[in-house]
C-alpha cells in the first residue's frame, strides 16, 4: 500500500499512516488495546491495561502509555521513541492514524516497511482473518525500495537489514 508519510514532529523524523477500515470505532480499538489481539497481528502484544502512567515490557526494553482517550487515542514511549494511535468514526467504519517519532532518518524507509507490513495485518485481523507475519513480510523488499525512493533515503541500511534476516533462516 505504501501510504506512510515522513513528516517532522519536535524536530525528529515521524512516520504517518492513514487507515479506513470498514469497522467500528469501538472494535479497532479492541484491536489496538487489547494484548491478546495486538498478539494477532502487531509486533509485540504489550502487556498493558492500557492506563495513562502504566508501564509495560517489550523485547528487554521499557515503555509507557503517556496517554489513553478511550476508544479515540492511544499514545506510549518505547525505547525513546513515541507512538499514538488515533482512531476517528467515519461513514461505515473508522479512520486510524498510526504514528511514530523516532530519531534516525536513516531508517525511515526500514521502519516504514515494517509498518506497512503490521499495519496490513490489522484488516484481516479486524474481519475476523489471519495474515501471517511472514505472508505479510512477503512483499517487504519492494515496499522499502518505494519509500526509500519516496523519502529520498539511502536504501542501504533496509537492504542490509533485510540480509541480516535472511542469513539467519
Amino acid at each position: 500500500m505504501t501510504d506512510g508519510t515522513l513528516e517532522t514532529i519536535d524536530g525528529r523524523p515521524a512516520l504517518r499512516f492513514e487507515r479506513t477500515l470498514a469497522h467500528s470505532v469501538e472494535r479497532v480499538w479492541r484491536a489496538i488495546s487489547d494484548p491478546e489481539e495486538l498478539g494477532r497481528w502487531f509486533p509485540a502484544a504489550a502487556d498493558w491495561t492500557p492506563a495513562t502512567g502504566e508501564t509495560f515490557e517489550a523485547y528487554g526494553a521499557t515503555g509507557e502509555v503517556t496517554e489513553v482517550d478511550a476508544p479515540h487515542r492511544l499514545a506510549w514511549t518505547f525505547a525513546g521513541e513515541r507512538y499514538s494511535f488515533e482512531l476517528a468514526a467515519r461513514e461505515g467504519g473508522c479512520r486510524l492514524v498510526f504514528t511514530h517519532v523516532f530519531d534516525d532518518r536513516t531508517r525511515a524507509a526500514q521502519t516504514a516497511a515494517g509498518w506497512e507490513t503490521y499495519l496490513s495485518r490489522l484488516e484481516p485481523h479486524l474481519a475476523g482473518g489471519y495474515l501471517s507475519e511472514e505472508a505479510a513480510h512477503e512483499p517487504w523488499e519492494e515496499v522499502h525500495e518505494g519509500y526509500a525512493e519516496r523519502f529520498g533515503v539511502d536504501p542501504g541500511p533496509g537492504r542490509r537489514f533485510l540480509a541480516a534476516q535472511r542469513a539467519r533462516r
